[in-house]
């Protein structure tokens, strides 16, 4: 059962035709309950992509303390490893329209692949033509998010919850756990492919979380630009042969520190960490969140984030931050998709930090002032352009995380 998808699950029924006093009687073939999937004949590689060294161990020098390896921050529980056989069925679940109140949505429909499964909308548009109350986030690289809590306000505490609320948002999908059972219980093709990922056929709303929790920690970001460069040499801050001059300048400008007005120093990558480009780690004890407030904003007022969660004053105007891997191909950006461009995320945190309440070092100066790291033109610009080596175009076609329907 491990390598075929379809073998079997074809049954084959001779036509039998015979002739009465009456009429004519027959016995149809029976269908493929997978003819209508674009399934292969041998399943995709999900469980076992190979990660880079640079994703499985650090090598950044100990003047980085807040460094690690990507590796070190996989949310993946123990109990739902990825298997090519879950993420199969987690991938036909994710694009499954066929899983909202009126058939006209599914998961894929605000997590697109080909911009980094994200929305090229600011707010995302719901079954009945309503729209979510934030920007949708990129899934690229989900599985190394230290802490495993998932949203931009991290209300779920697990990608496996994560998964299943979306199906029951009034806006996005508007179902029911036992009605998402229900439809799922009553399609042709989800019996054989639950059959596959669990060894039965039996099908609960628990199943389809950890199924589609296993398809997106399958979409890890490793053929990028970056990561191709990086096998040429030993340190991330080496200079990339593989770079342009430009694109080297901005590697040293998002990894080096970099001296702001207040004297202090400060660089892109303690906020980003790792090679997965992860959001920020602390390295003792942390509460709550490791999240910080950016100061997108001087005083929260419609939408105070994590606090929303976890109603700990501290957290007010904290979002999580996804990873930064295809970054460049999935605008708008920030919880509320207010930037357009890149140019204008470098620019913000260039001149554009605001001093709100909960603002932390490093993006505080010892001044008591937001940080200003008054980078010119070219800087920049080069900023961007490494932030575009991140782009991953092979993950972004790749025929295993691409819609499964023929239809």
């Amino acid at each position: 059962m491990k390598k075929a998808v379809v073998s079997c699950l074809i049954i084959f029924l001779l036509l039998m035709v015979g002739c009465s006093e009456d009429s004519d009687t027959y016995t149809p073939i029976e269908q493929d309950p997978l003819e209508d999937l674009n399934l292969p004949n041998e399943y995709f590689n999900y469980a076992n992509i190979p990660l880079p060294a640079h994703y499985t161990s650090n090598a950044f020098s100990s003047q980085s303390p807040f460094q690690h390896a990507a590796i070190d921050f996989d949310n993946t529980p123990a109990n739902n490893p990825i298997t090519d056989e879950g993420a199969t069925l987690g991938r036909v679940l994710f694009y499954d329209k066929k899983l909202s109140a009126n058939g006209t949505v599914a998961c894929a429909s605000c997590h697109k692949q080909e911009v980094g499964f994200s929305d090229t909308d600011v707010l995302s548009e719901g079954f009945d033509g309503g729209r979510t109350r934030r920007h949708s986030m990129g899934l690229t690289n989900a599985r190394f998010y230290y802490t495993g809590k998932f949203f931009w306000d991290e209300r779920a505490a697990t990608l496996e919850d994560q998964v299943l609320m979306p199906f029951q948002d009034e806006v996005e999908m508007g179902l029911t756990i036992p009605k998402l059972e229900e439809i799922v219980r009553n399609e042709s093709y989800y019996p054989p492919l639950f059959e596959a990922a669990f060894g039965t056929e039996t099908i609960s709303s628990e199943k389809i979380g950890r199924a589609l929790s296993q398809f997106i920690r399958s979409m890890v970001s490793t053929t990028s630009k970056y990561d191709i460069a990086r096998s040429e040499v030993q340190s991330p801050t080496d200079n990339f042969p593989g770079f342009t001059q430009e694109e080297n300048q901005g590697k040293s400008l998002f990894y080096l520190p970099i001296t702001t007005t207040s004297g202090d120093r400060v660089n892109c990558s303690g906020c980003h960490v790792s090679e997965a480009f992860v959001g920020p780690i602390p390295n003792g004890p942390f509460g709550t969140t490791t999240s910080v407030t950016n100061g997108l904003d001087a005083v929260s007022t419609d939408d105070l984030g994590i606090n929303e969660t976890t109603n700990n004053a501290n957290d007010i105007g904290k979002f999580k931050a996804p990873s930064l891997r295809n970054i460049s191909i999935r605008p708008p950006y920030m919880h509320d998709g207010r930037f357009a461009t890149l140019k204008e995320v470098v620019e913000f945190y260039n001149s554009g930090i605001q001093k709100h309440t909960n603002l932390r070092p490093p993006l505080l100066g010892s001044d008591d002032n937001p940080i200003r790291l008054n980078l010119n033109q070219a800087q920049k610009d080069a900023l961007v352009a490494f932030l575009e080596t991140l782009t991953d175009y092979e993950m972004l076609s790749d025929e295993k995380y691409s819609d499964p329907f023929k239809n």
